[in-house]
Formats: structure tokens, C-alpha cells, sequence
């Protein structure tokens, strides 16, 4: 790995942007805060890897990993972040992108479909620094990007991750750090470390005896017949449905167990990645998640009088749904990665789960109806947990942990005129929260609403619009050695699709109003629209905001667009 200054590499990377600009490349993006670095801090980028991903499907990218040693001591830093930059051009897919170092998943992200001609570009910052303990040591460092070349697919993914480590003063002192992390992943050293379930993933778990506190934290999405899992149907209703549409009803739950006991639940935010349903309205901006997948919070210090008794114990997840045996499709990618603190003496950590109120599934209701060729169902589930625990540890401190979860979730689906019209209405909301002697370290309040509509706009399915309305707001303290932050997204899109033999053509308006805060001051606010490829309006501002705001020259309207569509229910589009 190559060590470059930091500042050379900012105006290289600038210069670089604006020649793309130039030629009109498109530019894609994820409506995100800029991670909440010190600015003025000394830093030090390396490059962690270059590749190029064409046939890659089985074939990640493995490299060595050195921390620098330029930037204060190894594991210092006031902060770390990853700098993930792509090009491509042509005809592909989206393909999702696995990030995993020490063989704990660090970053879940997928790629924007490329264009012909200039093609595309996209950058995004993402800050790590809730695993320093991983960069301050070496280590395998792995992204796997399966990628397909064949006939009517082309498109090559060009990609080069650099890290950027921020240096410790006395004005921005060491990032506080977990002792330890423990991946509850695959353990492969030549993949992406994350798991594909059904079935149940277990792995047996040694924790030291000396911990004193264990934060877990789930990743999770839905792929192949569950992408679109908040479409799919209850399986009563499948018969009164054109054949081919997808079972197991659209309730999912992610469940985190400890020696099969339910010890924390997800119920996950609804990524669409840019291929979903209609391509050419996720292009240049992306929707929310895309390229940033959200991860989930469950705090594990109730058990820790039983983790560490010396015992390996068993560590399981799996998704679940309302129906009766509670299965699901294939597939969805899990996996986890414990933080770990440990007390100062050896001594053995104490105590006793003084009550433990968790159902090993959500209570869930289904109900609908059938008439004049329409189909309307609703499903809904409450979910409550309620975990104490008290741990002494071998310096004799004393901690009383209340670990609660009270989550909602309905989902109204419209399948109406022979299921020419599509409707999803879909609710998650909840909070979680847990308190060490009184004191919250784990908050996370959220609501993340989504409506879907799909009409055809003619009954051969070749023609198709589609409108989005979709939120993302969470109050999220997610470990206690992060500043807790606030997000609030709204995203609303719609656009057309129509397949022809000579081309496929769309088009997609998006709109964004995001803002993001945090404990610690810093504020983010964007107001941005896109129509047929253009922006239209940008406005950003908070502490957090650029100097100016990238510049994109006008780009044509959609023709004889390329790109590659999926659709949700099993349907598969004419002459794809």
C-alpha cells in the first residue's frame, strides 16, 4: 500500500472529477452526511485496493493490510474513514459489495448501473471508526464485488479504496475504542465474510472472562426472491394472484440469538437497490441506502454472566416471517460483529439475567380480501423484549442493565385489475433502548415509512410507471463510544420503463430532503432534485456541508437506455 499525502490527493481526485464532468459522465450519489471527521486534524491516506471487476463472481479482491505509522501511534486516531470511488461503463447489473477486514463485515454496499458512452462515477466517504481496533493491527482485507461478463452484460466496475486515518492532539483526542471485536461471520479468508440464510447461521463464541459490556451489530439484505420481501404475499392469498408472484407474506424479522434464545430482533429498513423496478429513477441519485446499507444495534451485555463463564456459546442468526412455520425465501446475507470491553483486572466477570421477557417470534396478524379481480391484504406483528442483568466485574464495579424493544410494523398490499396495479403501504417503527446503571448506551428510535405503486401501462408488462415514497428517521445512539445522531430522509421518485427490441427507454424524477445532527454539534442538512439525469436543484448547508457544491454539466435525456430492470413478485420483464 502506497502512503500519499492527503492534501495532493484531494486536488488529484478534484481535477480528476471535473475532466469526468467534462466529458459527461454522469455522477451518482447517495443523499448522505459527510462523515464528522476533524478537518483540521493532521491525516494520512493510503490506498487499500485497486481492481478492476469484470468476470468476478468466486473471485474477491484479497489484500494485506498495514496500519500507517505517520499519523501517532498505531490505533491512536481521532477518527478513520474509507473512500470508495468506481467507475464503469456499459451494460450490467447492480452488484452488491462486501467489505470485510480481520473477517468482520465493515461496509455493505452496491453499485450504481453504468451508461454507455462517458459512463459513470460515483464516491463515498464512510466513516469506520467504530473499528479502529480492527486498523490497528495487520490484516486480511477483503471486497467482494460478484460481477457477471456475458452476452448484453459488458459493464466493468473500476474500483480503488484508499483509508484515511486522522491524528490524535490534544484538541481531537484518540476515538474511544471497544477492546475488542469478534466477527460472527463465515471466518473465510478469500470471500466476503457474510452468511446467506436459510438456513439458521450458528458459530460458537469464547469470550475473554473479564468482559464487562457486548454490543452486537447485525447487517442484513434481502436478495434473489426476497430483494423485494416487502412485496411478497401472504401464502393464503397466492392462489387468488396471477401465477408467479412470491410467498411467505412481506414481514421479516432479523434475529440475533445466544444459545437460542432471542437476545435482539431487527426489523430491517427496505434498501431498493438501483436496479429496482424502475433503473433510470435511481440515476444520478441513488436511493437512500444504496450505496450505504444500514446496520442494526442490539446490546448483549444481559448475557454476559453467561458468555463469560469460559464456555464457547452459540451465536445465531436468521430471518423470519408471519407465516405459520415462519420461513422465508432464499436469501437473505447476514452477519455480525460483537464489540467487546473488557474490565481492568483478570478476574472473572459476575452476576445473574435477573428477568428475560423475549417470544421466540413477533406476534403477527394477517388478513384480507378478494373480489372483482382485486386482492387486499394486511399484514401487521408487534415485537416486545425486556432483558435484566446484573454484572459485577472483577474490580468489583457494579452494573444494573435494562435492555428493552418495542417495535411495530404493518404492510398493506393492493394488488388491483387482475394485479395490473400495485400497491405497498409499509410501516417499521420502534425503540430500543438500554441503560447501564440508569444511563442510556443504546438508543434507537426509528420509523422508516415506504409506499410503492406499479402500474402497467399496458397488459403486456412491457410498458410500466412507478411512483416511490420512502423515509428513513432514526434517532440513533448505536454504542456507547459514538455520538448519537439524528437522521431524517424523505425521498420521493417516479418514473416509467418501456422494453423494446431496439432499446429499453425510461425516465425518473427524484427528490431528497435530508438532515442529520448529532451530540456533538455537527449538523447536515441537503435539498436536492434530479430530472431525466439532471440535477436541478442542490442546496446544502450545517457545519458538515462543502464550500461549494459539485458542479454536473447538462446531460441528454434517457434514450435507448441499456440498463437492466428487476421487478418484484417473481415477475420477470418481457425480453430481459
Amino acid at each position: 500500500m502506497q502512503v500519499k499525502d492527503s492534501i495532493s490527493f484531494f486536488f488529484l481526485a478534484v481535477l480528476y472529477l471535473v475532466g469526468l464532468s467534462n466529458a459527461t459522465v454522469l455522477v451518482d450519489f447517495q443523499v448522505a452526511q459527510p462523515p464528522p471527521v476533524p478537518k483540521d486534524a493532521k491525516q494520512c491516506t493510503i490506498q487499500i485496493l485497486q481492481r478492476d471487476f469484470a468476470f468476478s463472481f468466486g473471485l474477491a479482491e484479497v489484500v494485506q493490510f498495514e496500519p500507517p505509522t505517520d499519523c501517532g501511534p498505531v490505533g491512536s486516531w481521532a477518527a478513520v474513514t474509507l473512500n470508495f470511488t468506481v467507475t464503469s461503463n456499459g451494460t450490467q447489473f447492480d452488484r452488491l459489495g462486501i467489505f470485510t477486514f480481520q473477517n468482520v463485515e465493515i461496509w455493505r454496499t452496491s453499485t450504481p448501473e453504468p451508461t454507455r458512452g462517458d459512463g459513470i462515477i460515483w464516491t463515498y466517504i464512510k466513516d469506520v471508526t467504530r473499528y479502529t481496533p480492527l486498523f490497528a493491527k495487520p490484516g486480511t482485507f477483503i471486497l467482494q464485488l460478484d460481477n457477471l461478463i456475458e452476452t448484453g452484460l459488458d459493464g466493468i466496475y473500476s474500483t480503488v479504496l484508499h483509508a484515511t486515518f486522522f491524528a490524535s492532539s490534544p484538541q481531537h483526542p484518540p476515538a474511544q475504542k471497544a477492546d475488542l471485536i469478534v466477527p460472527i461471520s463465515s471466518l473465510l479468508n478469500n470471500t466476503g465474510n457474510d452468511v446467506s440464510v436459510p438456513p439458521t447461521f450458528s458459530l460458537n463464541v469464547t469470550l475473554p472472562r473479564n468482559s464487562v459490556k457486548v454490543f452486537a451489530e447485525l447487517y442484513a439484505s434481502g436478495n434473489g426472491n426476497e430483494e423485494f420481501w416487502y412485496f411478497n404475499t401472504a401464502n393464503e392469498f397466492i392462489p387468488d394472484l396471477p401465477s408467479g408472484f412470491l410467498g411467505q407474506g412481506p414481514f421479516r424479522e432479523v434475529r440475533l440469538m445466544v444459545d437460542g434464545k432471542v437476545a435482539g430482533v431487527a426489523y430491517p429498513y427496505a434498501t431498493i437497490f438501483t436496479g429496482g423496478i424502475i433503473p433510470t429513477v435511481w440515476r444520478p441519485i441513488t436511493s437512500y441506502g444504496a450505496l450505504d446499507l444500514p446496520t442494526y444495534f442490539v446490546d448483549l451485555t444481559p448475557f454476559v454472566p453467561i458468555l463469560t463463564d469460559g464456555q464457547p456459546h452459540a451465536i445465531s442468526l436468521d430471518v423470519t416471517s408471519a407465516e405459520d412455520d415462519h420461513t422465508i425465501l432464499q436469501n437473505w446475507f447476514l452477519s455480525a460483529a460483537l464489540q467487546v470491553f473488557v474490565d481492568t483486572s483478570s478476574k472473572p466477570t459476575t452476576g445473574k439475567m435477573t428477568l428475560y421477557s423475549a417470544d421466540p417470534f413477533s406476534q403477527t396478524t394477517t388478513t384480507g380480501t378478494v373480489g372483482n379481480g382485486d386482492v387486499n391484504v394486511t399484514v401487521s406483528a408487534t415485537r416486545k423484549i425486556h432483558i435484566e442483568s446484573t454484572i459485577i466485574s472483577g474490580s468489583g464495579k457494579v452494573n444494573h442493565v435494562v435492555f428493552t424493544q418495542d417495535l411495530q410494523y404493518n404492510n398493506v398490499q393492493n394488488f388491483l385489475d387482475n394485479a395490473q396495479i400495485q400497491n405497498v403501504l409499509q410501516t417499521a417503527s420502534g425503540k430500543v433502548l438500554s441503560a447501564h446503571n440508569g444511563v442510556n448506551v443504546v438508543v434507537d428510535q426509528f420509523s422508516y415509512p415506504l409506499g410503492i405503486n406499479i402500474t402497467n401501462l399496458d397488459p403486456s408488462g412491457n410498458s410500466f410507471k412507478s411512483t416511490f415514497d420512502h423515509s428513513y428517521n432514526r434517532d440513533l445512539l448505536p454504542l456507547p463510544t459514538v455520538p448519537r445522531s439524528n437522521i431524517e430522509e424523505r425521498q420521493t421518485a417516479s418514473g416509467f420503463f418501456f422494453i423494446a427490441p431496439t432499446g429499453n427507454t425510461g425516465n425518473g424524477t427524484n427528490s431528497n430532503v435530508f438532515s442529520y445532527s448529532d451530540a456533538v454539534g455537527n449538523t447536515f442538512s441537503r435539498v436536492v432534485d434530479a430530472v431525466l439525469n439532471n440535477i436541478t436543484f442542490d442546496k446544502q448547508s450545517g457545519s458538515l456541508a462543502p464550500i461549494s457544491s459539485p458542479h454536473q454539466f447538462p446531460l441528454p435525456p434517457f434514450t435507448g437506455f441499456a440498463g437492466k430492470a428487476r421487478l418484484p413478485n417473481g415477475r420477470v420483464v418481457p425480453g430481459e
